[in-house]
């Protein structure tokens, strides 16, 4: 059993509800297979994969299915484990007719079929490897050749994939595009920090900002949390740059920090008291409103943005805010305990969306770095081998239940046009660097204490007043 240390959420003893995963199907041949109260708990790779591999009277459970294709490539490359497949589709083609009748071969080709059915649904980003999409293509044609019926399914897994991808390099160019546009704007001229008459609405704003966010969190991989594993684990059996064909989750991180230094900038840049006091308020209801969506991620963002330094230092300007509100928001994602503030919110979120009649309503975005973090302590506190060997797969059911709920986090629907000029100005506004935001503070305010004095005057040398984007 793993030893956890990071508080994660409730029921993940066995990654899956007991239900599920008892329900694993097994096959008589399964040897060098674990099982504790009917629950895989491990086995060799070889015996794993075997488990994984459709045959004529066999289909594995679909939990088994995703838990194994996503922490699998800790062991294993994809190309090689779908290469396996195809080298299962040409036995059961040498078996044939003396062994298995056409019949029998249909049956398989079916069970084939549904496997990449689940593999390129979920796992899509495994694709962009052109050793993929030649394994792909030898197993559809098998699949065509013993069951012609199956063309129609097999030409839909092959549209929506092509679909996917297409989608995911539309994606990454539009994120190319914001990062130029937003260096080409910081070169340009200073921040224009007008966010509050551009859109004055607290609500509307936060629907904007989680429109953002989901757009992020769609496009992240299941995947990606695991290859971030590999990433901190040099002693993993497998090539990361092999493995790694994507950043949105890199681009999420940097989503998260640029909304901080957004909101600081906005409060730093307004050179008047009133104007200064009327941003935190504006932030703090935006916050308000972003918890009551669920969106905790920028939530997060904002606080962390108003805590900083050159925006907390500005007494006089908190002194006429309303601090009560935002003090209230701050216990809500109070680190004390893990979490537990925020994590007894989140559960009461998730109950809100299970019931939910409305799109709004059924918006979970979680506070991302503590769910990777979790993921983290969890990888960190598990072995993924057992000293005889066996590859701890009572991890990785934990792994892909905390996955899972991610999964069906991310499908919720944008509550908002992702190309409104609001979006453009959050997306691409400049942003300044710590640097200068702590010289605009001093501007705003003026230093305090000789160690405020002293740093004021290097900044101002360091800087020759010009406004710089974060690192």
């Amino acid at each position: 059993m793993c030893s956890l240390s990071s508080g994660t959420q409730d029921d993940t003893s066995s990654g899956f509800t007991s239900d599920e995963s008892a329900s694993v199907s097994q096959r008589s041949s399964d040897q060098g297979l674990i099982f504790e109260n009917s629950i895989l708990s491990s086995g060799t790779l070889d015996a794993l994969i075997h488990h994984v591999m459709p045959g004529v009277d066999y289909y594995p459970d679909r939990t088994y299915v995703f838990a194994f294709l996503l922490s699998s490539r800790l062991f294993i490359k994809p190309h090689a484990l779908l290469a396996q497949v195809a080298d299962t589709c040409s036995l059961h083609r040498s078996l044939y007719p003396a062994s298995l009748s056409i019949v029998s071969m249909g049956t398989f080709c079916r069970h084939i079929v549904r496997l990449i059915s689940e593999w390129t649904d979920t796992f899509a980003y495994d694709f962009r490897d052109e050793r993929m999409m030649k394994s792909l293509h030898d197993i559809t044609h098998f699949c065509l050749t013993f069951e012609p019926e199956a063309r129609k399914d097999i030409s839909q897994i092959l549209q929506n994939l092509l679909a996917r991808l297409s989608g995911l390099e539309r994606y990454e160019e539009r994120l190319k595009a914001i990062s130029v546009e937003a260096a080409n704007r910081i070169r340009a001229s200073i921040p224009v920090t007008d966010i509050f008459e551009m859109c004055p609405n607290p609500t509307v704003l936060a629907l904007h900002l989680t429109s953002i966010e989901l757009e992020r969190l769609r496009f992240i991989g299941p995947e990606e949390f695991v290859q971030a594993f590999a990433k901190e684990n040099a002693t993993v059996e497998t090539s990361l740059r092999d493995m790694k064909r994507t950043r949105n989750l890199e681009a999420y991180v940097q989503w998260f920090n640029r909304l901080s230094y957004l909101v600081a900038t906005e409060v730093c840049m307004q050179l008047k008291k009133r104007h200064r006091v009327r941003l935190l308020d504006y932030f703090i209801d935006v916050a308000k409103e972003c918890f009551n969506l669920g969106n905790f991620n920028s939530l997060m963002a904002i606080i962390a943005g108003l805590n900083m330094s050159p925006v907390s230092r500005l007494r006089r300007t908190w002194a006429k805010a309303n601090v009560q509100k935002f003090e209230i928001l701050e216990h809500q994602m109070d680190p004390t305990g893990n979490f537990n503030s925020y994590r007894a919110t989140l559960k009461a979120a998730m109950w809100r969306s299970e019931g939910a009649s409305t799109d709004r309503e059924r918006v979970i975005i979680p506070f991302f770095s503590l769910l990777v973090k979790d993921l983290y302590f969890l990888n960190e506190g598990c072995a993924n081998r057992q000293k005889s060997g066996h590859v701890n797969f009572d991890k990785f059911w934990q792994v892909a239940k905390q996955i899972t709920q991610f999964l069906a986090w991310k499908q919720a629907t944008s509550p908002v046009d992702k190309n409104s000029p609001v979006v453009k100005y959050l997306l691409t506004n400049p942003v300044f660097s710590e640097s200068a935001l702590a010289l605009a503070s001093f501007e705003c305010e003026s230093p305090d204490n000789n160690y405020e004095k002293n740093r004021s005057k290097q900044l101002k040398i360091e800087l020759s007043g010009a406004p710089q984007i974060p690192a």
